[in-house]
């Protein structure tokens, strides 16, 4: 049994213009000690995707099932889903400027959280506090518990915000962007300690990112979204070196090169914008922006199916042939990076 199973979930929020479906039938399994990389633009229904799970999706029509070591938590109380979260399954929030009380000291919003779920007492909380801003690379922690989010620098607050997921051991980890808004150097650090985090506690991650580069190096497994819809599932080899989604593609195109600071080389963006989640195009919600449309895409919505019978675990979107996916990406994709 996997330790984290989403079946068909689907959030969609009523609008006086129509019914935003934020997510529109999302499935994937995660296993102790694995990593999922959930990427696609934004809009596309990741971080709903994760608040739902999370039980945070507010004003949300939820349906579908969210299998918690057997339990399903769009079923739970409020109060039972409370116990669960935070203490087994954490989440690092986009933003640790906004996510983290500016009034309040960040030990204490770490201590805070252990003591929601443990019976430990004020100084046993600030013990472990001061003991998990040093595990994830806090210099000088018994001093630096008594500061406050502002006196921290981008990186040492997605730090913090990391060791307060961590102060419980969770079983699962949500990452929402957590490396948006860092540099280049910062971002290296921050997913270098994740991983290494990662391989001390055994913890399951759910990484969360515009970014195939992000996840190119962690994820095991890789599902790529559109318009609310999983259009691509593979493992991480897979994903980058034979993907067969032409969103995929252009997630990939997107990333600079290596080298491509010296050489001027310009990025290729996807172009166009996604669609409406309240009005999607007919058909295949990619074709306006897809250069290989043709006249089915517009006609029929492509089934998330496995493409190649040698890769049954290989899934896409997309009404392209096998052959057709094999050549393109070798002439169109390939040969440009």
């Amino acid at each position: 049994m996997a330790l984290l199973e989403v079946r068909d979930l689907r959030v969609h929020f009523d609008t006086d213009d129509g019914v935003v479906k934020a997510v529109d039938g999302v499935n994937f399994s995660l296993d102790p000690g694995q990593t999922l990389g959930i990427v696609g633009e934004s809009g596309s229904g990741k971080s709903v995707t994760n608040m739902a799970i999370m039980g945070l999706a507010r004003g949300g029509r939820v349906s579908g099932e969210v299998l918690f070591e057997g339990r399903d938590l769009l079923k739970l109380h409020t109060s039972e889903l409370r116990a669960i979260r935070g203490k087994k399954i954490a989440m690092i929030f986009q933003d640790p400027l906004s996510s983290l009380h500016p009034f309040y000291k960040v030990g204490d919003q770490i201590a805070e959280m252990i003591l929601a779920h443990e019976k430990v007492s004020k100084k046993q909380a600030r013990d472990r506090s001061i003991e998990l801003l040093r595990l994830v690379g806090i210099p000088r922690p018994e001093r630096r518990v008594d500061d406050y989010p502002h006196q921290f620098s981008g990186g040492m607050r997605q730090r913090a915000m990391i060791a307060m997921a961590l102060a419980l051991d969770p079983a699962v980890l949500i990452a929402d962007e957590p490396t948006t808004a860092l540099d280049v150097t910062v971002q290296a650090q921050v997913l270098d300690l994740i991983e290494r985090l990662q391989e001390e506690f055994g913890t399951a991650i759910v990484m969360i990112t515009h970014d195939l580069g992000v996840v190119a190096d962690i994820a095991d497994d890789v599902l790529v979204m559109y318009a609310g819809k999983p259009v691509e599932v593979a493992d991480r080899r897979t994903a980058y070196y034979g993907p067969h989604m032409p969103y995929t593609w252009g997630l990939l195109q997107s990333l600079p090169s290596s080298g491509a600071e010296h050489t001027g080389e310009r990025l290729l963006p996807i172009k166009g914008l996604p669609p409406s989640l309240i009005h999607l195009p007919r058909g295949c919600s990619f074709n306006p922006r897809c250069p290989y449309v043709f006249e089915r895409c517009t006609r029929d919505e492509p089934e998330l199916l496995p493409a190649d019978p040698n890769q049954p675990e290989h899934l896409s979107a997309c009404h392209l042939s096998l052959e057709d996916k094999q050549r393109i990406w070798q002439q169109d994709v390939v040969a440009t990076r």
